[in-house]
Order: structure tokens, then C-alpha cells, then sequence
């Protein structure tokens, strides 16, 4: 079984309020915000982006998550890394981590299991 294309942009910040507000001049609509500066925004159909602030001590970074429509029937072909099988997240998906060819790592992104 293969991926679905990509499922989210994952963004860290160091100023949450600001990012939010920059992707909504591009068109983004705040779907949910936290109590604990993140949240997630939507622009039409695509891909969601996931914003969420980290300390000034932290690089922001960009995530790119591929999209699985089953993490218990999901098996990645041969040569594909895996770091991380899926595992549950605190925000009910389940998450696998892979290692491509050039070193980078990416997220896969499943439904949580009912």
C-alpha cells in the first residue's frame, strides 16, 4: 500500500500569534487553536498547516507528513529506512517515521485506531 500525497505542513515558531495571522493573509482560515500557542489552518481542500510555538532556544522548523489511510495495513517497501513504526500521538493520529535516501526524515500520518 502506498501514501495518499501529503496530509499536513507541520511549522514550529517562535511567535505563534504572527504566523497565524501571515497564513491567513494568504488565505488560511484558524481552524482550532490551543491553550498552549498552536494550532492548525486550512486553506480549500489541500493539505492543513500545523503551527506550533517553540522556545527562542529552538531553530524553527518545517515538516512535511504524507498521508496513510492505514497504519495497520500500511508496509513500506523495501528500501524505505524506518526510524520510528507507527506509534499513537498525543493528538490522536498514529505517526511513523522514515529516513529517505539523502538522510531526511518524514512523517507518515494514519488514522488513530478506533
Amino acid at each position: 500500500m502506498a501514501t495518499e500525497g501529503i496530509e499536513a505542513v507541520f511549522l514550529t515558531t517562535h511567535n505563534w500569534g504572527k504566523t497565524a495571522k501571515f497564513f491567513q493573509a494568504l488565505g488560511y482560515e484558524l481552524e482550532f487553536s490551543t491553550d498552549h500557542s498552536s494550532g492548525r489552518l486550512r486553506n480549500g481542500d489541500g493539505p492543513y498547516v500545523f503551527i506550533a510555538e517553540v522556545p527562542k532556544d529552538q531553530e524553527p522548523q518545517t515538516q512535511i507528513v504524507l498521508k496513510v489511510p492505514d497504519a495497520d495495513t500500511f508496509s513500506p517497501e523495501a528500501g524505505v529506512e524506518v526510524v520510528t513504526p507507527f506509534e499513537d500521538t498525543h493528538f490522536g493520529t498514529r505517526e511513523m517515521t522514515v529516513r529517505d535516501p539523502d538522510g531526511r526524515l518524514w512523517s507518515l500520518q494514519a488514522p488513530a485506531k478506533n
